[in-house]
């Protein structure tokens, strides 16, 4: 059933140096569309706003954001009181930046907002800006999944979910994190789907051809990083994984190259990059998987061999949890691009 609001929905989106200019504008041009644009374009007649958003920043100041777009706030944290909705969107952060050294008024600003009754919502790695204020702690969350070890070193009280678009952080649905880069559609469609109606949250989407990524984020996540570390031993066990996780005893070979005890090298490669010896040589073969069901017409069959093992059928459901596609389903998925 359709709910109807007499006035439109006060939303507030939030703007810094380090913001992405593209969700920015994109989420101001979404939310302003609820109630009109398909009206207009489909011969209904006008019809009147649902969400009025507004770009909030530390000052009214024009500034450049990210890649230099141009900002020009229409109010100031200090001057704004807590909106129905606040929205935190991509920020172009290093993924080693946790936001712990900046923003002390604006933390503030954002966990007051949060106890008058602000419903906050993130995209991508605004949820870092949230982690750091601490409205995260205990609680599930996602972002880009470039940032899954970024929270699992400076966020550990943050129970991080790097699979979903979507998570809803408490049990009153006023904390909504999103995956990454375009994930703020998916978040656009929910916001105007619960603060609107669901009818209208489908208009706009019609309207702006917006897509509903219902296959998550582990499909494009990549499983191996390196990560910055000064343990000597463990960089090599990585470099000799790099050229050798396709044999069928690769742990037992990487703890021969690396002459130390094997409970020595798991201990420490677990420490220093958040992986056991076993799960990171599956994430090799899982990764060149990837790239040959990507770049090739090979039958999964012959993928596994080629990657390391013996029972295709292990390999597909191997493949599977990873990713959260069986092998055919994402070579359907990322041949799209090339046809």
């Amino acid at each position: 059933m359709e709910r109807h609001r007499t006035e439109a929905v006060d939303a507030l989106i939030l703007a810094l140096p380090e913001t992405a200019g593209s969700a920015l504008y994109g989420m101001v041009d979404v939310l302003a569309a609820t109630g009109t644009l398909w009206r207009e374009l489909s011969g209904e007649g006008p019809g009147e706003r649902l969400i009025e958003p507004h770009v909030v920043s530390l000052s009214r100041k024009p500034f450049r954001c990210g890649n230099g777009i141009p900002v020009n706030p229409d109010i100031s944290i200090k001057d704004a009181d807590a909106p129905e909705i606040l929205i935190l969107p991509e920020l172009w952060l290093a993924p080693t930046d946790d936001l712990h050294e900046r923003y002390a008024g604006l933390k503030d600003w954002i966990r007051n907002c949060y106890r008058q009754g602000s419903t906050i919502y993130t995209a991508c790695s605004g949820s870092v800006l949230l982690a750091a204020t601490g409205l995260l702690d205990g609680r599930e969350a996602t972002s880009h999944w470039g940032y899954e070890d970024l929270f699992r070193r400076n966020f550990p009280a943050v129970r991080f979910n790097p699979a979903p678009n979507l998570v809803i952080a408490d049990p009153s649905g006023r904390i909504v994190t999103a995956g990454g880069a375009t994930s703020w559609h998916d978040l656009a469609l929910h916001i105007i789907a619960r603060h609107c109606s669901p009818g209208e949250a489908l208009r706009i989407a019609k309207v702006y051809l917006l897509k509903w990524h219902g296959e998550g984020q582990l499909p494009f996540a990549s499983l191996v990083r390196r990560q910055p570390h000064a343990d000597s031993v463990v960089r090599r066990a990585e470099d000799w994984l790099a050229s050798h996780f396709r044999e069928e005893r690769a742990v037992a070979g990487v703890v021969a190259d690396c002459r130390i005890p094997e409970r020595s090298l798991k201990r420490r490669f677990k420490q220093a990059t958040g992986a056991s010896l076993m799960d990171y040589v599956q994430n090799l073969r899982i990764e060149e998987a990837k790239r040959l069901l990507e770049n090739d017409s090979v039958s999964a069959e012959r993928i596994a061999s080629v990657v390391g093992y013996g029972n295709p059928a292990f390999f597909r459901r191997l493949f599977k949890r990873c990713t959260g596609l069986t092998p055919g389903a994402y070579r359907r998925m990322f041949h799209q691009f090339q046809s």
